[in-house]
């Protein structure tokens, strides 16, 4: 099993940045990938940005591209999401997922969720 605790979020106003934290711990022996999620009331969880276990590759949702920003530091074996340039429409609540596949913006690749970390964007 592999546990993932999301942290970071809250309530900010429009323009504002956040940063959210994921912290990764169990059997991470066969995790390749590290990915953000994120699903507002009434739609389905979509793929924000993802990273490998060593770090080395990235992808990132084309819309949230130069504003959202993923990284991680092995030593912690925790995995943050940068959110700038916050709007109302980026409120949701952000999960942090483990894939045993890859990089993916799929969400069935992902074996493992977090609980999620709310994130409310006012105008």
């Amino acid at each position: 099993q592999v546990q993932l605790v999301e942290s970071g979020g809250g309530l900010v106003q429009a323009g504002d940045s956040l940063r959210l934290s994921c912290a990764v711990s169990g059997r991470t022996f066969s995790t390749k990938a590290l990915g953000w999620f994120r699903q507002a009331p009434g739609t389905d969880r979509e793929f924000v940005a993802a990273i490998s276990w060593s770090g080395g590759r990235k992808a990132a949702a084309d819309s949230m591209k130069g504003r959202f920003t993923i990284s991680r530091d092995n030593a912690r074996n925790t995995v943050y999401l940068q959110m700038n340039s916050l709007s109302p429409e980026d409120t949701a609540v952000y999960y942090c997922a483990a894939s045993d596949v890859g990089v993916a913006s799929v969400r069935t690749f992902y074996n493992y969720w977090g609980q999620g970390t709310q994130v409310t964007v006012s105008s």
